[in-house]
C-alpha cells in the first residue's frame, strides 16, 4: 500500500535524474477553481514528460536478477521514453513495443537512449498484447 514513506522513497531514488521543474500560476484555472492553481512544467524533464519518474523508480526497485533479464514496456510515447532513459542509466537491456501508428519523433526518442524498438500492431491495446507474449 502507497503511504507517505514511500513517497519520500521514491522522491530520493529519482532525485538525481530528474528536473527540478517550475511551478506557473494559472490566472485562468484560479478563476474557475475559486483558489489558486498552478501547473507544474514537467514537460522539461529530460524526456519532455513526468513519466521519466516512475519509469525510473521501478527500474531502481529491480533487483539484480530482474535488471539482467532487462526490461519490456508497451508505450507510444512518454513512458517508452522514460523507460528507455531509465534503463540506460543502470545498463539494462530495453525492449519497447509501440504501435505501428507512432510517430517518427516518438521512435526516435526512444532510440536516443538505446532501447530496441518493436513496432507491433495498430494501436496501444496491441502493441501491449505483443509485449506480453
Amino acid at each position: 500500500m502507497l503511504n507517505l514513506q514511500k513517497i519520500y522513497e521514491a522522491k530520493e531514488r529519482i532525485k538525481d535524474v530528474i528536473v527540478d521543474t517550475p511551478f506557473s500560476y494559472a490566472p485562468y484555472l484560479s478563476e474557475l477553481a475559486a483558489c489558486e492553481v498552478y501547473l507544474k512544467k514537467e514537460n522539461l524533464q529530460t524526456t519532455g514528460a513526468f513519466k521519466i519518474r516512475g519509469a525510473y523508480n521501478k527500474i531502481a526497485t529491480l533487483s539484480h536478477a530482474q535488471r539482467a533479464c532487462g526490461v519490456i514496456a508497451a508505450s507510444a510515447g512518454n513512458h517508452a521514453q522514460g523507460v528507455a532513459m531509465s534503463a540506460s542509466k543502470f545498463a539494462i537491456k530495453a525492449v519497447i513495443v509501440m504501435p505501428e501508428s507512432t510517430p517518427l519523433t516518438k521512435i526516435n526518442g526512444v532510440k536516443y537512449f538505446g532501447a530496441e524498438v518493436i513496432l507491433a500492431g495498430t494501436n496501444y491495446d496491441e502493441a501491449y498484447a505483443y509485449a506480453k507474449r
